[in-house]
């Protein structure tokens, strides 16, 4: 089992779900947070006032698959977040130890 945790553009968020969907995965946990990479953030004018946005406001997607979803899920992330300009995110994938499902008591894959 992996958890795979992307940063992507808040409008993204939709073809995102949609992708994940398509390839059979059937939970996700979505956070809104605020972060910058290379890009250092940004400016911008308000009022005629030109002042500096540090931290742009980013969607946080965590995702629990199998080892064989690992791939398609990645791939499908990567087309729908794409814009091909600075600042489309980033993909991380990461180990699961272990996974329960509190109602059923389901452990590992079946947790899933």
């Amino acid at each position: 089992m992996k958890l795979i945790l992307a940063v992507i553009k808040p409008f993204k968020l939709d073809e995102v779900r949609d992708a994940l969907t398509a390839i059979g995965v059937q939970g996700l946990t979505v956070s809104e947070v605020k972060g910058f990479g290379r890009q250092k953030g940004q400016t911008e004018i308000y009022r005629g006032a030109e002042y500096a946005v540090s931290f742009l406001p980013k969607i946080k997607i965590e995702v629990a698959v199998s080892d064989a979803q690992v791939e398609p899920a990645v791939e499908a992330i990567k087309k729908a977040a794409a814009t091909g300009k600075i600042g489309d995110g980033k993909i991380f994938v990461m180990p699961i130890e272990q996974a329960v499902r509190i109602r059923t008591g389901e452990t590992g894959g079946d947790a899933l």
